[in-house]
């Protein structure tokens, strides 16, 4: 796959800030969830900026609920 390929396919997703914002949570918190694999992003392949799909956004908010549920 191609930069641009890579590029376009990040059409729709979302940016650090955005996707924080969507979850309640800060930008930081997201980098570091990235670092501990709990939250992968996708990488900008020039850039190296994360962005993230709104739809494993939608899933991690989902896992998180779950877990705070009492059993």
């Amino acid at each position: 796959m191609n930069v641009q390929d890579q590029v376009t396919r990040l059409h729709g997703m979302m940016r650090v800030g955005q996707a924080a914002k969507y979850l309640g949570v800060s930008a930081e918190t997201l980098r570091n969830w990235d670092r501990a694999g709990r939250l992968v992003a996708t990488r900008h392949p020039v850039t190296g900026y994360r962005y993230y799909e709104p739809k494993d956004l939608e899933k991690f908010l989902g896992e998180i609920i779950k877990e705070r549920m009492p059993s």
